[in-house]
Formats: C-alpha cells, structure tokens, sequence
C-alpha cells in the first residue's frame, strides 16, 4: 500500500491521520498511535511465550533419551518393589519389565475401546456446534445482507470452509492457511464481514454475486415444461460442486432469465 497524496504531493488526512491506499484502491485512515500500541502488545506477548518456551525446554532436556514417560515411571516403579535377589538377575528384571508394559498397553486399550463411544459423540456434538455458529454468523451478516445478491446458504455453502470457531469467535482464513488479519485494526484479525468482504474482492467472479454489479451470465434452464425455473434442491449440490456455475445461475436469476423456486408445483 502507499500514501495518498494530493495533487501538490501533500499527504492527504482523515481526523489528523494519514490515508494509505491499498493495491485493490480501498483507502484506509492509518491510526499510528492504536498501531505502535498493539505491536507493542504484540511484541510483550511474544516475550513471554519466548520466556515460557525457553523454561519448558530446559526442563525437558531433563528428560532426554525417555521417548515413553508413562511407560518409563510405571518400569521404575516395577523396580522399586523388586526385591534384592531379583535385582541381581539382569533377565528377571527385563522379564518383570516387559510383563508390566504389557499389562499397562493392555489397560490403556481396554480404556480407549471403553471411552470410544463416548469421544466419537463429543466429536460429532463439536461438529455440530461449529456448524451452527458458524450458519448463525452467515445469516446475522450486515455485508451480506447489503452488498451480496445471492441468497445466504449460497455464500456459506461458497465461503463457509474458508472459516474456523476458535474461542467462540468465527475466524476467516486466507488461502495460505494464515488468518485474515484486519485493515481498519492493524494487528488485529478482522471480524467476520471484513473477512468475507476481503474472500468476495479475491473471488474470481466476484462480480457475478455482487449487487451492484448487474451482470449476467450463462445459467441451467428448466426442463419439465415450466420454463426456465431451478429448484433450490437440484441448485445446492452443483452448487457446493462447482461454485462457478452455481453464480451463473444466480447472475440469470437476477437477471430474471431463470426463476429459484423451493419446489415446482
């Protein structure tokens, strides 16, 4: 991004800060005292984790050569209950050993096939709580609601993957895997319309979902003699597929071309 300057090369300002305009041409008042405060922040959060890195190292150089901990402290206490004939033979101990290690990898999968159930419906409960904020999110969306012509499922069904819950929060991810961090918040990650906005301006067709973008594109027509009407249940699987198609449609449903009915009478 570069300054904005006027036609004498002064730097234009917006409320005493300096406008910045970004490769796309959205322009952005740069707040340099909120963003020397967060990279301050930043920086004394860094330091910390650091500090708390460099300490758990140091304490687990302790323990180098140990690749089972569990398996380690049960053979030690094995040991302890030996008696001093026992320690004598190398081969009773090593027998003693084994036999321990069996019996604890015996416990632990008997536990495990116990508690499978159990780990498999707190899964599919996680899922479904994921699910449902993130669906939640969509449907209360300010930018989608204004500035989006497709109906809500489309965009989630679009974008949807491209978002995480993450300590309650719905999170956008960029196409590198890294979160979507903010323009009007520098340091901070951007809330969920900005997000989106950003993942709509990067969408090679873009235009065919925007509202004020009024174009119009190939679509399916109907078959079965009602003209040209797609039902939302034939819409949403070639949807998910083939995002691509599915805005065409959408462009000729604005267009008026093509009706999206819920069912054909």
């Amino acid at each position: 991004m570069k300054l904005k300057l006027d036609a004498e090369g002064h730097v234009v300002a917006k409320d005493g800060q300096p406008i910045y305009v970004h490769d796309d041409g959205k322009e952005i008042a740069f707040d340099a005292p909120a963003a020397l405060q967060k990279i301050s922040q930043l920086g004394n959060e860094s330091k910390g984790r650091r500090e708390a890195l460099d300490t758990a190292e140091a304490r687990l150089k302790t323990f180098e050569g140990i690749e089972d901990p569990v398996a380690a402290l049960k053979a030690l206490e094995t040991i302890k209950n030996l008696d001093a004939k026992k320690l004598i033979d190398a081969g009773e101990v090593e027998k003693v050993k084994a036999e321990a290690k069996t019996a604890f990898d015996e416990q632990l999968r008997a536990i495990e096939e116990k508690y499978k159930p159990v780990i498999k419906e707190r899964n599919e409960l996680r899922a479904e709580i994921v699910a449902e904020k993130v669906g939640n999110t969509f449907s209360r969306s300010k930018y989608i609601a204004e500035s989006l012509a497709v109906p809500v499922d489309m965009v989630q069904a679009t974008f949807g993957r491209n978002f995480k819950l993450e300590d309650g929060n719905v999170i956008g991810y960029g196409r590198d895997g890294k979160p979507l961090f903010s323009r009007l918040r520098p340091g901070e990650v951007a809330d969920f319309d900005e997000a989106l906005e950003i993942m709509v301006d990067a969408y090679p067709h873009k235009d065919t979902i925007l509202k004020s973008s009024g174009a119009n594109g190939g679509g399916a027509g109907g078959g079965n003699g009602k003209g040209n009407i797609v039902t939302r249940a034939a819409f949403d699987q070639p949807a998910l597929d083939n995002p691509t198609e599915a805005a065409k449609v959408m462009a000729n449903v604005r267009a008026g071309t093509v009706k999206l009915v819920d069912n054909v009478a």
